[in-house]
C-alpha cells in the first residue's frame, strides 16, 4: 500500500529534527503536508528544505484553544483524504533529582510532550472515526515516545512520565481502535541527532548549571548516533508496515530486551552506566 496516495500529513514539531525530516521525505513521496511547530523560523528553513505541497502552521501544542481552532480549520480542507496524524512535537528539561525539580517546569514539560499528543489525537480522530465508518481510506495516529518511555532514568522523571504516558496512550487507543482500519504506532527513538538536549530548558532552582547541561549535552552526542533522516525513513517504512511499536537504534532495542528481561533490576543495572555520563574526575556533579 502507497500510504502517501491520497493523503493528508500533519506533522507537530515539524521545525526542526525529526520532525522536519518526517515532512520532507513525506512531500518528496507525494502526500500533502501541514507541518506545524512553535519555531516560526525553523518551520520556514523546512519549508525551504522541501520540494511538494507544503502548508506550514504556527502552532502551540500546550495550547488547548489553538488546537481547537487549528483542527476547525483544518478538517474542512481534508476533503476524505487519509489522515496521517505524526504527535512529533516534544522538548526536554534539566533539572536534576525529582526532589529539587520545581512543578512548573513539571507541569510545562507534560503540556507538550504528553498532553500535546493527547489533545491533538481528540481533535482528529472524529475526522478518522468518520472515515472509517463511511469506508475511506484507513487513517494513522503515530505518537513519538522515546527509549525514556520504555525505561525509567534518574534525573529524567518529567521526560519519563510524559514518554512513558504517551506509550499507554498509545496502547490504550490501539486497543480501541481494532475494530477500525485506523492505525496506531508508538515510536521509540533511542539517541537521534537533533538539538533537544542542546535546546533543554533549565529548571527553576535546579542544581543544573552551564557546565553541566554542556556536559550532558557532549555525553548525548556521544551516544546519538542516528541521523533524523535515517529515524524519519524507519519511521516511515513502520507505519507503511502498520507496525505498532518503532524502535530506533540499536541503544533502544538494548533498552527494550534489558527491560523486557530484567523488569525491577534493570534500575540497577543502569544506574552506574548513567552516572559515569555525569562525572568530573570521578565525582558525582548532581
Amino acid at each position: 500500500m502507497d500510504i502517501f496516495s491520497h493523503s493528508v500529513v500533519i506533522i507537530t514539531g515539524a521545525g526542526s529534527g525529526i520532525g522536519r525530516q518526517l515532512a520532507i521525505q513525506a512531500v518528496a513521496s507525494g502526500a500533502s503536508v501541514i507541518a506545524t511547530d512553535i519555531n516560526e523560523a525553523g518551520l520556514t528553513e523546512t519549508r525551504e528544505a522541501a520540494s511538494g505541497d507544503m502548508t506550514t502552521v504556527r502552532l502551540d501544542v500546550a495550547d488547548a484553544d489553538a488546537i481547537k481552532a487549528f483542527s476547525e480549520q483544518t478538517i474542512p480542507t481534508l476533503k476524505n483524504r487519509r489522515l496521517i496524524l505524526i504527535n512529533n512535537a516534544g522538548v526536554a528539561l534539566g533539572s536534576g533529582p525529582f526532589a529539587e525539580t520545581d512543578l512548573t517546569d513539571f507541569e510545562w514539560l507534560l503540556s507538550i510532550n504528553l498532553w500535546g499528543v493527547i489533545r491533538m489525537t481528540k481533535a482528529f480522530l472524529p475526522y478518522m472515526l468518520a472515515q472509517d465508518r463511511a469506508g475511506g481510506p484507513a487513517s494513522h495516529i503515530v505518537n513519538l515516545s522515546s527509549v525514556f518511555g520504555l525505561a525509567g532514568v534518574m534525573h529524567q522523571s518529567a521526560y519519563c512520565t510524559a514518554k512513558f504516558g504517551v506509550r499507554g496512550f498509545s496502547d490504550a487507543l490501539r486497543m480501541e481502535l481494532l475494530d477500525t482500519a485506523i492505525g496506531v504506532t508508538c515510536v521509540h527513538p533511542g539517541g537521534i541527532k537533533t538539538n533537544i538536549a542542546l535546546n533543554a530548558r533549565i529548571g527553576k532552582n535546579s542544581p543544573v548549571t552551564d557546565a553541566i547541561h554542556q556536559q550532558s549535552v557532549t555525553s548525548f552526542e556521544k551516544v546519538a548516533r542516528t541521523t533524523s533522516a535515517e529515524a524519519a525513513r524507519q519511521i516511515w517504512q513502520g507505519i507503511n508496515k502498520n507496525k505498532a511499536r518503532i524502535l530506533i537504534g540499536a541503544d533502544a532495542r538494548m533498552i527494550e530486551r534489558l527491560t523486557r528481561l530484567f523488569p525491577s533490576s534493570y534500575v540497577k543495572m543502569m544506574r552506574k552506566q548513567i552516572v559515569n555520563m555525569f562525572t568530573n574526575n570521578g565525582k558525582e556533579i548532581f
